[in-house]
C-alpha cells in the first residue's frame, strides 16, 4: 500500500469532457488530459486489500491493486510491465470496458470506488507516449502455423499471444480493415481509429499476417484451413436481433449495427453518406437501452437529428444497489453515458407495436404501449400491457438496438462443428471444439458479452492452442474460472 489512508485524503476524480455543444461538431474523443500528480493520488486511494475483490470483478484478472501503487509511486514503466502481464490491450479497455473491477472494489461499499479504468488507461498512453511499448517478437520459431478467423479483440489477443510463442499466425477479416466492432461498431468519439492502428503497427512488425476482405467460407475456399495446423475461430456474435412487428419492413427501419459501422466508414473517408442511413433533420428513435443504444444518440445527434429519443422496454433502474445486486456482484444501476448527456428523451417500460408506413412504404411514425412487468416467485417475470397506454410518435429514422443472438452459421456448418441452441459454436474447456485442431473463443464461443471477456479469452484459447501444438506452453493463464458447455 502506498499512502496509508490515501483513500481518506483524496476524493474519486475523473476526466472532464468538451461540453456536449462543442464535442456534438466532430467524431473526436473529447475527454480532458488528466495530470500525473492527480492520476498518481488516484492510485494512492487503492487500499490493497487482503483480498482485493477487484481481482474477481475483471474478467482478465488485472493485477489491479499493483499498478495502482506503481502509478502513486512514480513508476509508470512498472505499472506499464505489470498491465500488460494480464491485458494485451488496456487502450481498448481502458476506453471502452463498464470496469466491473471498480463495481466490486471494497472501498466502494462505502466510498466512490478507485477510478482503476482511468489508471489503466493512462498507464497505456503514457507506455505508448514514452516509447515503451515495441514489438516482441520470439525468439524461436515452431514452424507451427495458425489461421485466426476474426479480427475483433478476441481474435487479436489470440493472434499476439501465438506469435509470441513462435507460430506463424494468419488472421482472415472479411471487412477492409482490422478491428472487428472495434473498427466498424465503436464510434470514433469513444475509440479514435488511430488507436487501433498504433497496436496493429505493433502487431505487424512482430510477424502477424493480416488478411482482410477475406470471407473464410465465400470468397476464401474453407479447405485451404486444412494447410494449417490449428485454427481458432473468433468472428464474434453477429446475427443481430429483429423486431417482428407490422410494419418492420419499412423504409427508415434499420439496424442498429449498420447505422453505426456505414458512419465508421464514413468518418473513415471508406464510404459516402447515404440518405437512409443518416439521421440529419430526422425525428429518430432508438429501440434498446444499453451500449449500442447509447452510441446510436450520440452518432443521430451528430448527423444533426431534429429529436433523438430512447426506449427500453424494462423499467427504469435504481440509482443506488438493491438487495437484488449486491456487492461484489454487478449492480443494475442507472447509466447515463456521454451520449445520453449530449441530448436524448428517455422512456423506460415501453413496448414498440406496431411501424407505420406512409403510402410509398416510408416511415413515418410508431406506435408503443407503455408495460409493467409482473414478478412471481419463483419465476420469470410476466411483461403486461397498460391498458389505455397506446402512444403514436413521429419517427423517420427507428433504429434497433436490440442486441445479437449468436453467430452467424457459415463456419460452424461447412466445417462439421456442434453449436448450441444459440449458434454459439460449442468447446470444451480447452476452448477446442470437435475438431481437435479447431478451437474458438469471444462471443463466437460464449455469446454477446464485453471485450474484456473477449480479450481474456483470447488469451486464455492461446495457451490451449500452444498446448496443443507443442504439448506445453509458457504463455501465461490466470484462470479466470470454467465456463459450462453452452
Amino acid at each position: 500500500m502506498g499512502e496509508l489512508r490515501g483513500f481518506l485524503a483524496h476524493e474519486r476524480k475523473t476526466e472532464e469532457n468538451i461540453s456536449p455543444s462543442e464535442r456534438i461538431k466532430n467524431y473526436k474523443e473529447f475527454s480532458k488530459k488528466l495530470s500525473q500528480q492527480t492520476l498518481e493520488e488516484q492510485g494512492a486511494r487503492c487500499m490493497n486489500c487482503g483480498i482485493p475483490f477487484c481481482h474477481s470483478g475483471c474478467p482478465l484478472g488485472n493485477l489491479i491493486p499493483d499498478f495502482n501503487d506503481a502509478v502513486y509511486q512514480n513508476e509508470w514503466y512498472k505499472a506499464l510491465q505489470i498491465l500488460h502481464s494480464t491485458n494485451n490491450f488496456p487502450e481498448f479497455t481502458g476506453r471502452l470496458c463498464p470496469a466491473p473491477c471498480e463495481s466490486s472494489c471494497v472501498l466502494g461499499i462505502i466510498e466512490p470506488p478507485v477510478s482503476i479504468e482511468l489508471i489503466e488507461k493512462y498507464i497505456v498512453e503514457k507506455g505508448f507516449e514514452e516509447g515503451w511499448i515495441t514489438p516482441k517478437k520470439p525468439k524461436i520459431e515452431t514452424g507451427k502455423t495458425v489461421a485466426i478467423i476474426g479480427s475483433g479483440p478476441a481474435g487479436l489477443a489470440t493472434a499476439q499471444q501465438l506469435r509470441r510463442a513462435g507460430h506463424t499466425v494468419t488472421v482472415f477479416e472479411r471487412a477492409e480493415k482490422i478491428g472487428g466492432l472495434l473498427r466498424y461498431g465503436i464510434p470514433d468519439f469513444k475509440l479514435d481509429k488511430s488507436v487501433i492502428d498504433r497496436r496493429l503497427q505493433q502487431m505487424e512488425a512482430e510477424g502477424v499476417i493480416f488478411k482482410t476482405n477475406t470471407y473464410v467460407g465465400k470468397n476464401y475456399n474453407i479447405k485451404e484451413l486444412n494447410n494449417f495446423d490449428a485454427i481458432v475461430l473468433c468472428g464474434g456474435a453477429t446475427q443481430r436481433r429483429p423486431l417482428p412487428i407490422e410494419g418492420a419492413n419499412a423504409e427508415g427501419v434499420i439496424q442498429a449495427m449498420e447505422f453505426l459501422s456505414h458512419n465508421n466508414k464514413v468518418v473513415d473517408g471508406l464510404a459516402k453518406t447515404e440518405e437512409k442511413l443518416s439521421a440529419k433533420n430526422k425525428h429518430v428513435i432508438v429501440i434498446g437501452g444499453g451500449d449500442t443504444g447509447s452510441d446510436c444518440v450520440g452518432t443521430s445527434n451528430r448527423h444533426g437529428a431534429k429529436s433523438v429519443t430512447n426506449f427500453e422496454i424494462m423499467p427504469m433502474p435504481t440509482t443506488h444497489r438493491t438487495k437484488d445486486h449486491p456487492w461484489p456482484y454487478w449492480p443494475f444501476t442507472l447509466k447515463t453515458s456521454s451520449s445520453h448527456e449530449e441530448g436524448v428523451d428517455r422512456n423506460w417500460s415501453i413496448l414498440t407495436k406496431e411501424f407505420i408506413k406512409d403510402e410509398k412504404g416510408k416511415l413515418k411514425s410508431l406506435k408503443t404501449v407503455e408495460v409493467k412487468w409482473i414478478k412471481n416467485e419463483g419465476n420469470r417475470p410476466q411483461l403486461k400491457e397498460i391498458e389505455g397506454s397506446e402512444k403514436e410518435w413521429p419517427c423517420d429514422l427507428a433504429l434497433l438496438a436490440l442486441g445479437f443472438t449468436g453467430p452467424e452459421k457459415t463456419l460452424s456448418e461447412q466445417l462439421g462443428l456442434n453449436t448450441t441452441e444459440r449458434s454459439n459454436i460449442q468447446s470444451n474447456k480447452k476452448y477446442q471444439t470437435n475438431i481437435k485442431n479447431i478451437f474458438t473463443a469471444g462471443d463466437m464461443r460464449r455469446g454477446q458479452s464485453l471485450i474484456v471477456w473477449a480479450i481474456s479469452e483470447g488469451r486464455e484459447a492461446a495457451r490451449e492452442v500452444d498446448k496443443y501444438l507443442m504439448g506445453k506452453s509458457e504463455l501465461p493463464t490466470k484462470g479466470p474460472g470454467d465456463l459450462p458447455n453452452q
